[in-house]
Formats: C-alpha cells, structure tokens, sequence
C-alpha cells in the first residue's frame, strides 16, 4: 500500500508505517501526478480534494486530519466508494482555548469585565457545543445559534436575528456550505454586518467566507467601536492586510492548532483506517502523546477569580505571541506574504490545551472552583 500524506500531519511513521510506504509533501502542492501509484491519501484543509484531482487514480481511501470537509466533494466519494474519514472534534478544544485568549485580551483592551457581555454562539458543533459548556459554567450570559439542530432537538436556541440584536460578543463556529437550507458562505455579509451592536466584538475561527472579509474591512474603517478577531480568511493562504491591520488580534488559521489536537486528529484517522481495512488498530494514541511542560499550579483561596481565570488560560495558550508573529510575516509582498502564512503553520510552535492542567487550590473557595471545573482544568483535592 502507498500513502501519500500532507507533510504537516504529525505522527504519520509511528500510525501508519504499518501499512505500507509513505511519502510525504506539502499539502498546497499535492496534485494528480503526485497522486500516481497512491492508495491513501491523508490531507488537511489546505488540499481541494474532488474529481479533478483523483479521476483515473488509486485512491480508495481519503482521511482529513480535520474537523471540517468544506475541501473533501463527499458526493463524488460516495458515486466512486471511495472511503473517507474526517476527525470531528479532534480540536475543539484547542479553538475553545483560542477564543477564550482572544477575550481575555478584548477585554484588557477595552477595559471591559467578560461576565457583564452577552456572548452569542453561531454553530453548536464540536467546537461551539464545547464553548458554550465553558461560558455557561463560567456562569456567563450565552445565547446560541444553531438552525440544524434547532430542528433535529428543538431546545435552547435562538435565531440568528435574535443574535445580532441581543449579543455584544460573537464567535462564529459554522462549517462553510454553499447550498442547503442553511448555507453559510458570507452568512455575515455587508447587511448582518451592518446589524451589529455598538461595541460589539467579533470573533471567526471558523471558515474564512463565512464572513464577507471585504464588507467587514468596510465596516471596521466606519466603525471603531467594534473589535474583530479572525483566525480564517477568504482566499488563504492569500489575506487582506487592510483587513488584518484593523482586527484587534489576527492569525494565520492556527486556532485549533493545540499539539494535542493535531496528534488527536491522526489518531481518529488511523483509527478509521484500520476500521475500513478490518485490522485491529496495533498503537493508541496515549502511548505517543508527550507530557505537558506545565502539570500544576497552585493558588491561594484569596485570589481573585478574574485573575485565576487570566493566568490558567494564559499559562496554555496567549493568541497575541500567535499575532505579533503574524503581522511581521504581513510585511513582504504578496509572494512572500503567501509562503510566510503557510511557514507559521508548518513551523507552529508546541501548544498544549486547558483540560491538562491540574490545580490546586489552598482553601475552600467555591467561586475558583467553579472556574476550573468550567475550564475542563482537573481540580486536585
């Protein structure tokens, strides 16, 4: 068996030596001449992934180390039986720890206490399932939005309109569709955008076209008010830098980047392998996954739970080191901004998540507690 793997998917020797050859390459360039000979292709986002680049080949198995398929044509797998896999959730909780540094450096700046927002959450999948869980346990206000489950479960929902009008936060965490009864491309075009609050803060680390970038550059030069975060953009690896230049925090499609999540990713996909070729899978994904450098910290009953929350998110993971970086690779021209935004990802630096610290805390404070338990933190006796 030939495997052909995007080169920024880790741990591909250690799962899949056992199937066959490997050869890697990066994932911008993997096109149908590449492909020759190849059985099992494993991507990520960045590789389109359609009829166009597998008619006439080998492949019978695709598998995307990613939560989303927006880059996978499903259709055309399922008219040829081509098997795939994707890794939903694997990570989730990566994007959530993204978002939550995004809002505690909104917050600095603005001078704004995070529980007096009301925070709207567009797209309740893994990864908005799991941040409403860690807003609401932080006892904040949260609204969400999520029109398929809406009808599969009815529930806690509401609708987008009611977003905009009610919601001085959003982060959007939809897939990208084109079509349906819910698609989301340029779901906040120039009319939603217009719609939204004073002061209101956007945050998207979802797909870049879920928001229209050019009529968001529009509004942010008339709008000061407003803050915007994006992790995504239309037309990557290629970005605005008018845009960028006006969002409060801006970073090259790194938020899900957790070392944990992208071991997770492969492990999910390795594991779906074995299930379509009927093996038993011979390595699990404990037995790779290093240790953390941080394992514990300790506070005392009296402190703050502002700043205990500020510290346990900010001792995993700060996005502002992620948009210092960012900005500097802005600086060339297009050619060079291109090549700089795929080198950050390709050369991103270890990031561990939220839910493998353990802390302690000195005395009885129900109020800390409740933080870390919301955290997904594992509290010690």
């Amino acid at each position: 068996m030939h495997i052909l793997a995007d080169e920024n998917i880790p741990l591909v020797d250690e799962f899949f030596a056992g199937f066959g050859k490997i050869r890697r390459m990066p994932g911008r360039s993997i096109n149908r001449a590449a492909l020759e000979n190849v059985d099992v292709l494993l991507v990520r986002s960045v590789t389109r992934v359609d009829r166009e680049l597998l008619e006439g080949s080998a492949v019978r198995f695709v598998g995307t180390c990613t939560i989303g398929t927006d880059h996978l044509d499903l259709d055309y797998f399922e008219q040829t039986g081509i098997e795939w896999a994707s890794a939903p959730g694997c990570n989730a909780r990566g994007v959530v720890d993204y978002v939550l540094g995004s809002l505690l450096a909104l917050s600095e700046v603005r001078g704004e206490a995070l529980a007096r927002r009301r925070f709207g959450v567009v797209g309740a999948g893994e990864v908005g399932g799991r941040l409403l869980e860690v807003l609401r346990g932080l006892g904040w206000d949260v609204r969400v939005c999520d029109p398929p489950r809406q009808v599969r479960e009815a529930g806690d929902f509401v609708s987008l309109d009611e977003i905009l009008a009610e919601c001085d936060v959003i982060s959007l965490h939809t897939p990208l569709t084109l079509g349906g009864d819910w698609p989301t491309f340029h779901l906040f075009d120039q009319a939603r955008l217009s719609r939204l609050r004073p002061g209101t803060w956007l945050i998207n680390a979802s797909r870049g076209a879920v928001v229209d970038n050019a009529a968001l550059r529009d509004l942010l030069l008339q709008r000061p008010d407003l803050e915007a975060v994006l992790d995504v953009w239309e037309g990557e690896p290629q970005v605005d830098v008018a845009l960028a230049g006006l969002c409060r925090i801006a970073t090259p499609h790194i938020a899900g980047y957790s070392l944990d999540g992208k071991l997770r990713g492969t492990a999910q996909i390795y594991a779906a392998l074995c299930a379509a070729r009927g093996v038993e899978p011979a390595i699990e994904l404990a037995q790779l996954m290093p240790g953390p450098a941080l394992t514990e910290l300790a506070f005392a009953s009296s402190a703050e739970p502002a700043e205990m929350l500020a510290t346990l998110c900010r001792a995993v993971y700060d996005p502002r080191r992620d948009d210092a970086d960012f900005r500097r690779s802005l600086l060339g021209n297009e050619a060079q901004r291109r090549a700089g935004f795929d080198l950050l990802r390709k050369q991103y630096p270890p990031r561990r998540e939220i839910d493998g610290l353990k802390v302690r805390i000195g005395g009885h404070n129900p109020a800390l507690a409740t933080i870390v338990e919301a955290l997904g933190a594992r509290l010690l006796g």
